[in-house]
């Protein structure tokens, strides 16, 4: 049973560097604000599978790329899962937390996503393009991330990488959701400036756009990001579901909307620890 203060293991990379953002940043202020539920202690990556015990839950943050640390997020998920450990978010993701193989299952199924193939011989079913999109099939950050031209692409569909057209796209703009429940949205104004976010009043159709992927992902309780590009005939195309430790860039909001999601996400964990929800399964 839970202690009176329940006890969480936070997973998080507070070294690492991206681009454009102080990851570090954002889990020293959500830890500092949930210190007032929570008993916290912080770990890396690679010692969550050794710590993980005696805490009622971890919670994977601001971990960066599980590239950098392959096998110890594969020890780490494994004893989870063998010792019935909750982990927020549960490890029954199928988006980002799986790969990127959905978006090839969302492309085929006809859902709103860029248009993605893995094979030479599938290149057919993309529009024609001057330019395309090449990632690994398991890449994060932009890792791997390549263009090519149309006479090049061919060589590269390896079945290891996906392949989109480049878009033409007005702006990117991201929903976050806390336990399916939208809590704000940002988008990038200019293009060429992808992490300069500002808060984005998000229409009733978007909202329906968004929780269509929230919806098939079924996760049910946990914070994901849908990634969305707009297009140029006003619509919207996924770019990335993030269901893993989507970071959520918390400095681009107002005080007032920061302090609901802390609120939100709070009552999440307190949820989830005290076991109003299932515990992940295999």
């Amino acid at each position: 049973m839970p202690a009176a203060r329940p006890r969480l293991l936070y997973v998080t990379d507070l070294a690492y560097e991206a681009r454009g953002r102080r990851y570090c940043d954002e889990d020293i202020f959500l830890t500092s604000r949930l210190r007032a539920r929570f008993d916290l202690a912080l770990c890396h990556p690679r010692d969550a599978a050794a710590l993980m015990d005696g805490f009622d839950a971890v919670v994977v943050r601001n971990s960066g790329p599980v590239l950098a640390h392959q096998r110890a997020y594969d020890a780490f998920r494994a004893r989870a899962l063998s010792t019935g450990t909750r982990v927020y978010n549960p490890l029954t993701g199928k988006a980002d937390m799986a790969g990127k193989q959905y978006l090839l299952d969302l492309s085929a199924a006809g859902f709103p996503v860029i248009p993605t193939v893995g094979r030479a011989e599938d290149l057919h079913l993309l529009p024609a393009a001057e330019r395309y999109v090449v990632k690994p099939v398991l890449g994060a950050d932009s890792l791997g991330l390549r263009t090519a031209t149309a006479g090049q692409v061919a060589a590269l569909a390896t079945g290891q990488v996906l392949i989109q057209p480049c878009v033409d796209f007005v702006h990117e703009v991201s929903f976050y959701f806390v336990d399916d429940d939208f809590q704000y949205a940002l988008y990038a104004p200019d293009p060429e400036r992808r992490w300069e976010l500002e808060p984005y009043a998000a229409t009733a159709a978007d909202l329906e756009f968004a929780r269509r992927f929230v919806d098939w992902n079924d996760l049910g309780t946990g914070i994901q990001r849908v990634d969305a590009c707009r297009t140029r005939d006003g619509g919207l195309l996924l770019v990335e579901l993030e269901d893993l430790n989507p970071y959520l860039s918390l400095d681009a909001l107002p005080e007032e909307a920061r302090d609901a999601f802390v609120t939100a996400f709070t009552a999440s964990l307190d949820r989830f620890v005290q076991g109003a929800l299932s515990p992940a399964r295999p």
